[in-house]
């Protein structure tokens, strides 16, 4: 079953012209694939970080965030990370859609205008209400952390 589609008020800025709006590949796709609308090639360095503008900027429905994810390909491939995984575009934000790229593979890596550099899922916000208490319910984790359930 398809989710309810939302619609999304998008501006293209001057230097996103001629790119592609945001897309799902398939049909079952959760990100939408966001272009980079830089004006010319941007080598980053092993272990080098850029802001690869997007061209556009957005006005969310209320309750919702647009997270910003690394696409797995680039990953795999690259060592192609987003340094904020997954940075949030909030629903009151208008500025444009940037992308903080992080180079964590061993090759220098060059973002080309309209190179899906990343990916976009819309997603429901819940607001939290935080209610102080001196005690909370036991566990059988209790306060056992990084490692504490001996799964790898």
């Amino acid at each position: 079953m398809t989710a309810p589609a939302r619609d999304i008020l998008v501006r293209r800025l001057p230097h996103g012209e001629g790119l592609k709006l945001p897309a799902y590949a398939t049909s079952g796709a959760a990100g939408m694939d966001l272009l980079a609308a830089v004006a010319g090639a941007v080598t980053i360095a092993p272990g080098g970080r850029a802001l690869i503008p997007t061209g556009l900027a957005v006005a969310l429905p209320p309750g919702h965030e647009l997270q910003i994810r690394p696409r797995s390909g680039l990953a795999l491939r690259h060592g192609i990370v987003l340094a904020n995984s997954p940075g949030t575009i909030d629903e009151d934000y208008r500025g444009e859609i940037g992308v903080i790229v992080l180079n964590a593979g061993s090759e220098p890596f060059v973002v080309e205008r309209g190179m899906r550099i990343a990916q976009a899922v819309l997603a429901p916000v819940l607001r939290a209400v935080w209610q102080e208490t001196d005690t909370l319910d036991e566990t059988a984790r209790a306060a056992g952390g990084f490692g504490s359930t001996g799964r790898i």
